[in-house]
């Protein structure tokens, strides 16, 4: 078991110089902006942020997991396409757990840390009323 451990580490830690590493800064950027968006959307719609909802709520709960599955699925699935091209290349061969921990931190965990704060930020009166104003320009 702790050999698998190491070398799950040092596989991860390996995905930052390996090739294609630009997609280490693009897959979290786009899930940022989706979750910028989305944030934007829950504060117009009065909705409670979003993460803190999700674990408190049953009822938030399950529409929770269908937005996310929503926004970020396509982010997640080309994260684990270019996750198993990555493997193919450098290891020959797919681990999977690497996989599905990889495409998480790419997608799933930007998304849930930049949701909640987003649409808090966005709740604040002079951030609404300056919203306003942009789109009646």
């Amino acid at each position: 078991m702790e050999d698998i451990l190491i070398r799950l580490w040092n596989n991860l830690i390996g995905r930052l110089s390996g090739p294609m590493n630009f997609r280490l800064i693009v897959q979290p950027a786009v899930a940022t902006i989706l979750a910028v968006l989305a944030g934007l959307r829950d504060a117009r719609e009065g909705r409670p942020a979003f993460f803190w909802a999700a674990l408190t709520n049953p009822v938030h709960r399950g529409m929770a997991f269908k937005e996310i599955r929503k926004d970020v699925g396509k982010v997640f699935l080309i994260a684990t396409v270019l996750d198993s091209i990555y493997q193919l290349i450098v290891h020959r061969g797919v681990y999977f757990g690497e996989l599905i921990i990889t495409a998480t931190l790419l997608a799933i965990v930007p998304y849930i840390l930049i949701r909640g704060p987003v649409n808090r930020i966005a709740r604040r009166k002079p951030v609404q009323e300056v919203s306003r104003r942009m789109k009646a320009s």
